[in-house]
């Protein structure tokens, strides 16, 4: 309905309206020392934003209610097509003969042995891309597998930033106030990424047929860019790393989900959402665990004389994350190949109209539902003409 979806777009302008009221604010602040008089301004308006979506709650639920009013002050209709076939139809159904089917001739159940087999042997027989695969068959697909892939490697490199950003900042020397402002940065460019990565894939999709697995590879491509800032430590190079890393984090996860119910289908996407999730875990492991994590304790231990005995763990220097982030960038890179498998198999799943069966299935609920609704009025008619019947006789 068209007021649900004017309400949808008002909480999303009121977001982005909020994501970049606080943007501005974090690069006055960094510039400029503020006053209490300027916090409590500021603050003030952050509040004063924060609740405008009750503004639209209110108005919209004070417009149904007038909409709902409106109804009950006009007379009812009801629109009669065809009663006569319905009556014939409803006719033929109640002098239709029943027949039971006798309890013996019910089929026996399978033994638990062919169930397994009909399992095994349909699980490595998928359906076709956009049909609803059950969850072993979409789990042992090649599709899958490498979509799980490619997210472990996006998804883990950019985590990895975003979990090391303070320690990056200090190894490279920034103040602690441009840290904070790193951090902030990621989070408001991480919406950002969210939002606009859904609604440019959707748009480069309905319009030019361009496929939700390459926009993913770009995306990663444009994470290397970020980790290659930090990797090389170029001077004040961290305020874009943070906006490239948030974003690109923030731009994966609605690809991702995207891909996997349009692959895939619906029937399951609830558990097929968990198994992408598994990702980012998997790849923060791999990638901040055991390979920044390990390299920087390395470097630290190298300036502090080989051992990290004293409990100082303190790196400084743009070596201290120099090989992580090479590292992790290969890894996006790969990802970013990986996927370009993904771009491959679904090519022509995306150049068709992925809507077009649920565009059939609105419109037969949609028949279903008028007929139902004939069925019901004629039932009604028929019922008052034999009353009127009776109270002649």
């Amino acid at each position: 309905p068209q007021p649900r979806s004017d309400a949808f777009f008002c909480f999303l302008y009121i977001s982005i309206a909020l994501a970049t009221y606080l943007l501005t604010m974090i690069v006055v602040q960094n510039q400029t020392n503020f006053s209490h008089t300027a916090y409590v301004v500021s603050a003030t308006a952050l509040l004063l934003v924060l609740f405008l979506p009750l503004v639209v709650v209110i108005k919209q639920e004070y417009q149904i209610k007038k909409e709902l009013d409106d109804s009950l002050r006009e007379p009812p209709t009801v629109t009669i097509e065809k009663p006569a076939a319905a009556a014939m139809q409803m006719s033929a159904i109640t002098t239709k003969p029943k027949t039971e089917t006798p309890s013996s001739s019910s089929p026996a159940p399978a033994p638990p042995s062919c169930c397994l087999g009909s399992c095994l042997k349909h699980m490595f027989n998928p359906p076709a891309q956009g049909e609803d695969y059950t969850i072993l068959q979409a789990l042992v697909s090649v599709d899958m597998l490498v979509l799980f892939l490619a997210t472990i490697c996006g998804v883990g490199g950019t985590l990895t930033a975003i979990d090391n950003m303070g320690q990056i900042g200090q190894s490279l020397g920034y103040p602690a106030k441009s840290i904070k402002t790193f951090i902030s940065l990621i989070s408001i460019w991480n919406y950002a990424g969210r939002v606009t990565s859904g609604f440019a894939s959707e748009m480069f999709l309905a319009r030019y047929r361009f496929p939700r697995p390459l926009m993913l590879t770009a995306v990663l491509l444009l994470a290397c860019v970020g980790h290659l800032l930090i990797a090389f430590g170029v001077a004040q190079s961290l305020y874009a790393a943070s906006v490239i890393i948030g974003f690109c984090f923030g731009a994966q996860w609605p690809l991702l989900f995207a891909i996997i119910s349009e692959v895939f289908g619906l029937k399951y996407y609830s558990t097929l959402y968990n198994f992408g999730s598994v990702a980012s875990p998997v790849g923060a492991y791999v990638l901040n665990v055991r390979v920044a994590g390990y390299l920087y304790d390395v470097e630290a231990a190298r300036q502090h004389g080989g051992s990290l005995a004293g409990g100082d763990k303190t790196c400084l220097g743009v070596q201290c994350f120099r090989k992580a982030f090479l590292i992790i960038t290969a890894a996006t890179v790969a990802g970013a190949l990986i996927s370009l498998v993904l771009v491959w198999r679904t090519r022509n799943f995306y150049k068709g109209d992925i809507y077009a069966k649920f565009r059939e299935n609105t419109a037969t609920d949609e028949a279903t539902t008028n007929g139902n609704s004939a069925d019901t009025a004629a039932e009604k008619r028929s019922t008052l003409v034999n009353d009127e019947d009776s109270k002649k006789g």
